[in-house]
């Protein structure tokens, strides 16, 4: 688990083809139908206690930490992975979070590290100092969002402010106050951008046990 409270900007340095890690003969033909191998810089992230087989979220997606050193670290990531995420699949920024430990602060939300969908970006209005930003979440998400309620974009836990559900999804206004426009890769959005959305577990699981409940009494009722 995390707390969508980003820790440091790292860098995804180099992408391998999975097939090319398991095969590094240079006549193999390589593939990344399997995945990739993600080398990673740990940018200003305190890397002191993270060990082999540690959790850490990588734009939100939760990753398991291979081959750890001073300079960085891999990630083996699917191919599952890479069609539900964004910004995973070649060199760039990236959001890092090291894994919660039950000593933690909770600043942010409970995020599990598991992506929901790609949400498109649909506005980037600076507001004074702030950005107000409003992202686009697909149409069978819209029951998991609330107005006031958390979410995490690219790893970073925050509060929705507005939302106008539509034919095409629902569109959630959140504001992000200068620290969180500097210190994450948020600021690297542009419009009509994707990002990587995980909603509120809590809410997820609320409304699952609500539509079992009513499922339970329509069949009682039907009997």
């Amino acid at each position: 688990m995390f707390t969508g409270i980003i820790q440091a900007v790292g860098t995804i340095d180099e992408t391998i083809a999975q097939s090319l890690v398991r095969d590094p003969s240079p006549d193999h033909a390589w593939t990344d139908a399997q995945g990739l191998r993600l080398l990673v810089s740990w940018g200003g992230l305190d890397f002191t206690d993270v060990k082999e087989g540690d959790s850490i979220a990588i734009n939100g997606a939760c990753m398991t930490v291979l081959r750890p050193d001073e300079q960085g670290f891999a990630v083996d990531i699917s191919r599952e992975s890479l069609d539900r995420t964004v910004g995973l699949d070649g060199p760039g920024p990236v959001n890092l979070e090291k894994a919660l430990r039950w000593s933690d602060r909770l600043g942010g939300h409970l995020v599990s590290g598991h992506i929901d969908a790609v949400a498109t970006a649909v506005a980037i209005e600076p507001r004074d100092e702030s950005v107000r930003l409003t992202v686009r979440v697909p149409t069978s998400l819209g029951p998991f969002v609330t107005e006031k309620g958390s979410v995490a974009l690219h790893g970073v836990s925050l509060t929705i402010n507005q939302l106008r559900d539509h034919a095409e999804g629902t569109d959630i206004e959140i504001n992000l106050i200068p620290h969180t426009w500097q210190s994450t890769t948020l600021s690297r959005l542009e419009v009509g951008g994707g990002v990587n959305l995980e909603v509120d577990p809590m809410a997820r699981q609320m409304a699952r046990i609500i539509e079992r409940m009513g499922s339970l009494q329509r069949a009682k009722q039907d009997v």
